[in-house]
């Protein structure tokens, strides 16, 4: 048997659900079978925005949907072989186990895993597993420019632009600020080379050459001059420097650490459930 209650009644139900008690006196709104959809189920927001012809034909939607998936179910229940039927109970019931497992053992990783890395303990890995982090691309340093053909005092910016000089670097910020198109320094930390040549009008084959024989790069179309400060570079092949790889040395010993904690966790639990007589292994 299939019953409803209608979507308006259900809207002002779900606009006064502050003055009924979920525990007790719970309003049905549709039913198949023996199971039933209760009002406080159906995920449904009355500050939406929606008219109220909208939220009607949302909720009804929804009804449906819920129906039409308990019909199936019942029909799949009906038919389905008794071997099928176990295999997903089996299923369901090893789900469950696991994701019971999953959450322990994250509860447990919060509650007691230390998650501090010292720079120490990333030199140290880094050190120790040098040939690990060779780099798959070429890296550099750099300041990149963006300029309108049509900006003032190009000259001057150009000359600020090669400059390494500190009043001159926030000069060309500020005249970057005004009327660069785009602006990124990178002068500091390390970027992968493809960044750059995405950048750039002009095709760069030779990637090692580039950057062993240009301390400042420029190149046009016609709308935009762009320029290349180069501070620094490595290249592919190379070992990566370790502030570029910090974060991955980091992961990985946080990763190491989860590894040895879930060891020693279902070991101590395995240990006590042995002390209490928890288990037996039948011969």
């Amino acid at each position: 048997m299939i019953k409803f209650i209608s979507a308006c009644s259900f809207i002002l139900l779900i606009t006064a659900c502050n003055n009924y008690n979920n525990n007790a006196g719970r309003e049905p709104v549709a039913q198949v079978g023996d199971k039933y959809l209760y009002a406080e189920q159906i995920p449904f927001n009355t500050n939406n925005g929606f008219s109220k012809e909208d939220s009607i034909s949302i909720v009804r939607n929804y009804i449906d949907r819920w129906i039409r998936n308990e019909l199936i179910l019942i029909k799949a229940e009906d038919n389905l072989s008794e071997e099928y039927q176990n295999e997903i109970n089996n299923k369901i019931e090893e789900t469950r186990a696991n994701l019971m497992i999953y959450q322990y053992e994250q509860q447990m990783m919060l509650q007691k895993m230390d998650t501090s890395v010292s720079e120490q303990e990333i030199r140290d890995y880094y050190d120790s597993h040098l040939q690990n982090f060779t780099l798959q691309n070429n890296l550099l340093k750099a300041l990149f420019l963006k300029l309108p053909v049509e900006a003032p005092n190009i000259d001057r910016a150009r000359s600020w632009f090669r400059s390494d000089r500190q009043n001159d670097i926030q000069s060309l910020e500020s005249y970057a600020y005004q009327f660069a198109e785009k602006f990124d320094d990178f002068g500091e930390s390390w970027i992968n080379m493809n960044f750059l040549l995405r950048e750039l009008p002009a095709d760069i084959e030779n990637e090692s050459y580039f950057l062993r024989n240009n301390r400042y790069y420029e190149c046009s179309d016609s709308s935009f001059y762009y320029m290349v400060n180069i501070r620094d570079f490595r290249l592919k092949g190379a070992i990566a420097p370790p502030e570029y790889v910090r974060d991955d040395i980091r992961t990985i010993i946080l990763n190491n650490r989860k590894i040895d904690f879930l060891q020693e966790l279902e070991t101590g639990i395995y240990n006590e459930g042995m002390r209490d007589n928890s288990f037996r292994v039948f011969k």
